[in-house]
């Protein structure tokens, strides 16, 4: 049985999808990107900026579904220039200080919007 797991407090979905899904004690959270859900629009286009807002809209999704970062088992990266690494991986370092993670980081080509960074992440309820 899955549920579909649905916030105010993170960017809606733009396409037929749902900002997370939880099945059993799971929750599989679609990648997110460095949109305010207050404005809609870029908080940035500084990486640093992204992922710290990438990581909030995390937390609330993860939040919706009685989760929260703590409960993360598994992060996938997508940067748009893999240079901005260490950047990213600064902001990304204080979210997830104990139980880090397992973590793939990739380059994309290009991601929504034109952003520098999105992630998603599967985490245990």
């Amino acid at each position: 049985m899955k549920e579909i797991v649905s916030t105010e407090n993170a960017p809606g979905a733009i396409g037929p999808y749902s900002q997370a899904i939880k099945t059993g004690n799971l929750v599989f959270c679609s990648g997110q990107i460095p949109i305010d859900p207050k404005t809609g629009e870029f908080v940035s286009t500084d990486v640093a900026e992204q992922t710290e807002q990438v990581l909030i809209n995390l937390k609330a999704v993860l939040e919706a579904a009685g989760a929260g970062l703590g409960d993360v088992v598994k992060t996938t990266v997508f940067l748009a220039d893999m240079s901005e690494f260490g950047a990213m991986n600064d902001v990304y370092a204080r979210h997830f200080v104990e139980n880090k993670p397992a973590r793939a980081t990739v380059q994309a080509a290009r991601l929504p919007r034109d952003a520098r960074v999105e992630i998603d992440c599967i985490a245990v309820v």
